[in-house]
């Protein structure tokens, strides 16, 4: 990976951070640039790039709960586990966003909206192994 000029880094928690920087890396197509582990082999920093763009993970705590976990124990969370949409996650452009959702629906992502095209280009919505949720988009020229 090059010098970026990306001024936001998203910075995301996973209750396994080494599976799910695996995860992301086969279903999503990202490629892993950093691994540190802690004493007990936990992800103390982990870094997974998409182009020029990276995006952070770690393992905060032992008893930390990924969003699907809490959905799980948390009757407020489990409601907008419901709805499809991103509200809290990380939106990835992409060159061609019908093969990488083909790609993602065959590994196992749980797809949270079918391809659907509108401004400001085609896209999809996901959801990853711990439900962190995804939108990957191919950005369309305006003419």
């Amino acid at each position: 990976m090059g010098t970026s000029n990306q001024q936001i880094i998203p910075m995301l928690a996973y209750e396994d951070g080494i599976a799910a920087m695996e995860w992301l890396c086969k279903v999503f197509g990202f490629t892993e640039v950093t691994r540190m582990t802690d004493e007990q082999g936990r992800l103390g920093h982990g870094e997974i790039a998409m182009g020029e763009s990276l995006v952070m993970l770690a393992e905060p705590t032992p008893d930390y709960q990924g969003p699907k976990h809490h959905a799980q124990n948390c009757t407020i969370a489990a409601k907008a586990y419901e709805v499809p949409y991103v509200i809290n996650g990380v939106l990835v452009y992409v060159d061609d966003v019908t093969l990488h959702y083909e790609h993602a629906k065959s590994n196992g992502a749980t797809i949270l909206s079918v391809l659907e095209e509108g401004y400001p280009g085609t896209r999809y919505r996901a959801a990853d192994l711990e439900g962190q949720r995804w939108m990957f988009m191919q950005k369309e020229i305006l003419k």
